[in-house]
């Protein structure tokens, strides 16, 4: 099955941290990718803006080691990554002073699309949108792409949401959170809304509880100092798991635009209900390995940060009444993994007694590793023998189903990007939403340092703290396996 390319407009995207690690590792692999396949025209101009000191050659270089690291040998053919290069330019710029900026306003084209990229510290994102103003580099049609976080608390997202304002109209604000831009979470608003067979049972008539995990196998390693300010509530609650359940929790959306799936997220978020402290386990690993547990890799030996957290969630409407959401992610869990699943009520009559009846259809979708989405269904095992029940899946892994390999799908990075430059911010958080996220986890976390409880302990390569299961078994329910994803529920 071959896709169809959807070209955009000529573009000039400028990165400020143009030489930093997001644009080594994912902006430029994304944008070569999306070059190659025929979307990004010729004629576009990259800039990467930064203060060390290189001239082009050089900084084409730096692109081009990039490029050798994280894209195959087998998908950079010589002639194209020459001819990517010729589009790539590279300005030293300061953006605590005036210097670079009238260079860079000298190279912006008048008629293509632009964009401006902050992959850089939030404390520069007011002095970069100030500075594209004062400098006449802000066309009224151009865009920021914004990276999180957005804020740490209520407080200083309002602040960060009335800086930007100043300079540009909210339609042209993008707070990127790169897992709206996976395959699989897109194809999630495609099955529930583009297939009768889902969304007349999508509530709480049907619907027993909904899972969310996002687990990961690595630590914290190297971001120990930003981490122990955050914890995982506000690295992924905050904002990755909560964009997850609105798009799993939210109403149809009259039609597919922006701010009409925007509405209906922010409806969400206002929702959930605050959970009791007896609805959340947070956790944090540790080793017998020196140097390998998480109070090794921080400064402060006193820390209270979590690097796990669990929660059962209520959502206060008439859709979700009595479905409970459990949420969980961590740091150094027993692997990588990342699943939504939609676990649904048993027959309310069984015809083949209690023993062989007590099944439940679970609709898993895979974020990662192996996008995809399995459908578990109850059927006869094969065999003489009597009635014996299984449950299977029905599985659509997208690298078989669409016929084509994991590397030609568009990572979520480089498909983002394209919708910067096409204008649709249907995958990118509204200032709204953000302020109603922080408003929802600000007293959570006031009432932990209230508390000043260490989180619980956990043991490297596990599911989390004892307590996570508990919460689940206490509902008799059970967590699905990190490490068998084939498990049904």
């Amino acid at each position: 099955m071959v896709s169809r390319v959807i070209p955009v407009e000529a573009f000039d995207l400028v990165i400020f941290g143009g030489t930093g690690d997001l644009a080594r590792r994912r902006i430029f692999p994304g944008l070569f990718r999306r070059f190659r396949a025929g979307q990004m025209p010729p004629n576009s101009r990259i800039v990467g803006a930064a203060r060390r000191q290189l001239d082009r050659d050089g900084y084409r270089a730096f692109v081009t080691e990039a490029l050798s690291e994280f894209v195959p040998e087998s998908a950079r053919p010589e002639d194209d990554v020459r001819t990517f290069l010729g589009c790539i330019e590279h300005l030293i710029l300061d953006a605590a002073s005036d210097s670079g900026w009238d260079a860079l306003s000298g190279m912006l084209r008048d008629g293509v699309v632009r964009a401006f990229y902050f992959s850089v510290a939030p404390s520069l994102f007011g002095t970069l949108a100030e500075r594209l103003r004062k400098h006449g580099c802000a066309s009224p049609a151009c865009r920021i792409v914004v990276e999180k976080p957005f804020g740490r608390d209520l407080e200083s997202a309002r602040e960060l949401n009335r800086i930007l304002r100043n300079h540009f109209d909210e339609s042209q604000i993008y707070r990127i959170d790169h897992y709206l831009g996976k395959e699989t979470v897109q194809n999630l608003m495609a099955v529930r809304f583009g297939n009768v067979l889902f969304e007349p049972l999508w509530h709480a008539q049907f619907v027993d509880h909904v899972q969310i995990t996002v687990a990961e196998s690595v630590g914290v390693d190297g971001r120990g100092s930003y981490y122990d300010k955050a914890g995982a509530m506000r690295d992924m609650i905050q904002n990755h798991l909560m964009q997850l359940l609105c798009l799993i929790a939210m109403e149809p959306p009259s039609r597919f635009d922006p701010d009409a799936v925007r509405d209906e997220k922010l409806k969400v978020i206002r929702a959930i209900e605050r959970p009791a402290p007896r609805d959340i386990v947070r956790g944090r690993y540790v080793s017998a390995v020196p140097g390998e547990s998480y109070l090794d890799q921080v400064e402060n030996a006193d820390s209270r940060t979590e690097s796990f957290i669990a929660l059962r969630l209520r959502i206060s409407n008439w859709r979700w009444a009595g479905v409970p959401f459990y949420l969980r992610t961590g740091k150094r869990m027993a692997a990588r993994h990342s699943e939504i699943s939609i676990v649904f009520k048993t027959a309310p009559h069984s015809i083949f007694g209690q023993t062989l009846g007590q099944h439940r259809n679970v609709l898993a979708i895979r974020l990662q590793p192996n996008e995809g989405i399995n459908l578990f269904v109850t059927i006869k095992e094969p065999g003489p023998g009597g009635m014996r029940l299984v449950d299977v899946p029905l599985d659509m892994t997208f690298a078989e189903a669409l016929g084509r390999g994991v590397e030609d799908a568009p990572a979520a990075y480089e498909r983002l990007i394209m919708d910067v430059i096409r204008g649709n911010q249907t995958l990118f958080m509204r200032g709204d939403e953000v302020e109603q996220a922080w408003a929802w986890t600000d007293p959570i976390i006031k009432d932990w340092r209230e508390r000043d409880e260490h989180p619980d302990s956990y043991q490297v390569g596990t599911n989390g703290p004892e307590g996570a299961a508990a919460l689940l078994h206490g509902d008799g329910r059970k967590w699905r396996d990190i490490d068998d994803t084939q498990d049904s529920a």
